[in-house]
């Protein structure tokens, strides 16, 4: 049985940060993958899997962090790539509805979900076989490469993804590979020493894997019953049904694969540090609020994150709302509050949280005519932005506030814009949801 679900959508959702996500690719990597790949791509995800190593009960495919499913950033991740066609994702029959919701939540397009198997190779042959044959028998456009990867494994590059899917096109089969970490011994049946291997002629067969089409679905037809049961490896039952000797290529740090509970922190680490490395702020307009702005500026970025100053988010400022993910609001009187329930529409309206937090923070000055620090806010601006940040949790936008006072002493008005700066990295960085509608004091 299969399902299909082919979101219509386009580029112009948003878009995945960092280095686990081909969109943020540069444009000319972009025209590159375009130009050299002129083949129809698919790719397979075999994600039947128990998860039992987590200790969790849902198993680590669908576990959830920063309010999204493990698996939903690996479709992503392929789904972003502009040369691959279609997404199979293999699944545990009792988790095809689940599969599905997440799907249509997070609008996930040219996806095919299709029952798994017993064993990960059966797995992997329905997801390989979906990609000809349809659910009524009916034949399907196959793809020239299909690309293997494990569904808990989210961080690949897309150009190591370019140099697999070419190798496999020229080889018939190629597979990432990693230095082995430490040595592969055997042991006795008594459980002693038997032999150890000499570590620097060996290593760790990791995913992505690409094959021809025709390369691993024969392969997989060909193959042994015992294969199916206790096999686990796509590169050899290629060699060793067809004769195809795969090309191996060292891949990056990142292709690590979700196992125990602590790599779903991991993950999650890595999620956060590629949407903390830049920053907006805001200004309105206002003279004093552009000083405090380009202040924050210089020390953020002595914290290396990078920071834009603008004026509003109308024009060709808007532009910023389908690249960023941090914004800074500066007021200088409590009537500007309004202008973060502005900046909260505009995300809104744009969908700009649909897979990742975003995070606004109020910064509150104000000032009195002679310069002075002024009267403390209100008792409603406070209780407003609470109400409104609760709100914004429910829609993936964290939305918090520092007050700062301001000084006529220069030394100490350069101490309170530090602090301010350390406190905004802070908040973007943890990006925590228990601090949201909170006014902090700088």
């Amino acid at each position: 049985m299969t399902q299909l679900q082919e979101e219509t959508g386009d580029m112009d959702r948003p878009v995945e940060p960092g280095h686990f996500s081909a969109c943020e690719a540069r444009l000319d990597k972009h025209m590159a993958g375009l130009c050299s790949v002129d083949f129809p791509v698919a790719v397979v995800l075999p994600a039947g899997g128990s998860g039992e190593r987590t200790g969790l009960l849902t198993p680590k495919q669908f576990c959830t962090f920063l309010n999204r499913p493990l698996i939903s950033y690996t479709i992503q991740t392929f789904e972003r790539v502009p040369w691959i066609q279609s997404i199979v994702v293999v699944v545990a029959k009792e988790s095809l509805d689940l599969m599905m919701d997440i799907i249509h939540r997070f609008h996930h397009r040219n996806v095919l979900v299709v029952h798994g198997g017993s064993t990960r190779h059966r797995s992997i042959f329905n997801g390989v076989r979906a990609l000809s044959e349809g659910e009524d028998g009916t034949a399907r456009v196959k793809p020239k490469v299909v690309i293997i990867h494990d569904a808990v494994r989210p961080f690949v590059e897309e150009d190591f993804l370019l140099k697999i899917t070419m190798a496999a096109k020229e080889q018939g089969a190629a597979g990432a590979i990693r230095p082995l970490v430490s040595t592969v011994i055997a042991t006795t049946l008594e459980g002693y020493l038997d032999h150890s291997l000499e570590r620097t002629k060996y290593r760790a067969s990791e995913m992505p894997q690409g094959f021809i089409y025709d390369v691993i679905y024969q392969a997989y037809q060909r193959c042994s019953e015992s294969d199916f049961e206790f096999g686990t490896e796509c590169l050899h039952l290629a060699l060793q049904y067809c004769g195809t000797n795969a090309k191996l290529i060292e891949g990056p740090p990142t292709l690590w694969k979700v196992t125990y509970k602590r790599d779903l922190a991991a993950a999650e680490s890595i999620v956060k540090e590629t949407l903390s490395q830049s920053a907006c702020v805001v200004t309105g307009g206002s003279a004093q609020a552009t000083e405090l702005a380009n202040a924050l500026q210089r020390s953020m970025s002595a914290l290396d994150m990078e920071v834009d100053v603008i004026s509003d988010l109308i024009g060709d400022n808007a532009k910023s709302l389908s690249k960023e993910w941090n914004f800074i609001q500066v007021s200088v009187n409590s009537s500007c509050f309004c202008e973060v329930g502005r900046i909260l529409g505009a995300l809104e309206e744009a969908d700009r949280a649909l897979l990742h937090p975003v995070v606004i923070i109020w910064v509150y000055l104000n000032v009195s005519e002679d310069g002075s620090s002024a009267s403390e806010p209100t008792g409603g601006e406070p209780a407003a932005m609470m109400e409104l940040a609760t709100g914004a949790k429910l829609g993936n936008i964290l939305v918090y506030g520092i007050q700062l006072h301001h000084s006529k002493e220069a030394t100490l008005w350069g101490r309170s814009v530090e602090k301010v700066a350390q406190m905004s990295c802070a908040l973007i960085r943890d990006r925590s949801p228990a601090l949201t509608g909170q006014l902090l004091q700088a």
